[in-house]
């Protein structure tokens, strides 16, 4: 477990649905998919890169909506930017490796509706 922190410090995340418009898998990569997300009218679109390339193919992730920090800081990945974070759930397996799921949500919830 991480160590506990105050309130102030999780609510400076920003977390947002986002719906998968597009999912790309850059050659330069083994790891990362490249997504196009949708956060709706008051965000716009965001490109975002996640390391889930092993766990899921892109016609699983198109149209999903999922759980997104819409807030980071841009960042770097390999020969691209992103522009946030995918959240997953992630179990680390007995042989070392790791089981993912997407924190997916109803389809009636709006493409930029926060969470708290």
């Amino acid at each position: 477990m991480k160590p506990t922190i105050e309130y102030p410090d999780f609510d400076k995340t920003d977390l947002r649905i986002g719906k998968i418009l597009e999912c790309l898998l850059p050659e330069w990569s083994e790891k990362l998919v490249e997504l196009k997300v949708d956060f709706g009218p008051e965000i716009g679109q965001k490109t975002i890169f996640a390391g889930i390339r092993k766990h899921f193919q892109p016609e699983q992730l198109i149209n999903k909506k999922c759980v997104f920090a819409a807030n980071l800081a841009e960042r770097k990945m390999g020969q691209g930017i992103s522009q946030g974070m995918m959240l997953v759930a992630v179990e680390a397996l007995a042989d070392g490796t790791e089981k993912m799921a997407l924190t997916a949500v109803s389809d009636d919830i709006k493409e930029g509706s926060g969470l708290r």
